[in-house]
C-alpha cells in the first residue's frame, strides 16, 4: 500500500461546502483505505495500491464531480513527495521569517519557457516565486488581501489549475504521512 495525499482545489470555498465525513466517505467509495482529512480545505490522506498517479487523480476527480456536482481538480503526491516539498528551502530563512506567508501551490506539470516567464513577471517587491519540480513556492511579504497579486492571477499566468497551501499546513501533512520506521531489538 502506498501512503498518499490528495490536495483538492475548490473544497469549502466559493460556496462549495462539504463535511469532512462525507469527503472521507467519497474517497472510501473508490476503494482507498485509511482515509483521513486534515483541515477542512481539501487535504485527504489515504492508502492505495494504485501506481499510476494520473489515473488515480482522474478517478478521484470524476467521482467527486459526479457526487458533488462540480469540478474538483486533484493533485496527488506520495508521502515521500510531500516530505520533500515540506523540507525544500526555496528562500533564505530570514526572508521567510520576515514574510507574511510562504505558500506552496501544487501543479500537475512543471511550467517552462513562456509560461515560466509570465509567472516571473508577477514578481514585485511584495511577492517572490520559485518553481521546483511541479510545485510553486510563493513568498508573500504582505497579506494577500492587501496585494495586487492573487492566486487567480498566478493561475492565469500559469495557464493551468493549481491549489495552494500555507507551508505550515504542508509541514503538518508531511509529519502526519511520514513513513513509520519499524525497528527491531533482535
Amino acid at each position: 500500500m502506498n501512503r498518499s495525499v490528495a490536495f483538492l482545489r475548490a473544497i469549502n470555498v466559493g460556496g462549495h461546502t462539504i463535511k469532512m465525513d462525507r469527503l472521507r466517505q467519497l474517497f472510501e467509495e473508490l476503494g482507498l483505505e485509511k482515509v483521513e482529512t486534515l483541515i477542512a480545505s481539501g487535504n485527504v490522506l489515504f492508502e492505495s495500491v494504485a501506481s499510476d498517479v494520473v489515473e488515480l487523480e482522474r478517478a478521484i476527480e470524476a467521482h467527486l464531480r459526479q457526487a458533488l456536482g462540480y469540478e474538483v481538480v486533484t493533485f496527488v503526491r506520495s508521502a515521500d513527495e510531500v516530505a520533500a516539498v515540506a523540507a525544500y528551502q526555496p528562500f533564505a530563512e530570514s526572508e521567510i521569517a520576515s514574510a507574511h506567508a510562504l505558500y506552496v501551490a501544487f501543479l500537475h506539470d512543471a511550467p517552462a519557457g513562456a509560461t515560466r516567464d509570465k509567472l516571473m513577471a508577477l514578481k514585485d517587491g511584495f511577492h517572490d516565486f520559485h518553481l521546483h519540480q511541479h510545485e510553486l513556492y510563493w513568498l508573500a511579504l504582505v497579506n494577500t488581501a492587501e496585494s495586487k497579486v492573487s492566486g487567480a492571477q498566478i493561475e492565469k499566468a500559469l495557464g493551468t489549475p493549481m491549489t495552494a497551501r500555507n507551508i505550515t499546513t504542508v509541514r503538518k501533512i508531511a509529519a502526519k504521512v511520514a513513513p513509520i520506521s519499524h525497528t527491531s531489538d533482535i
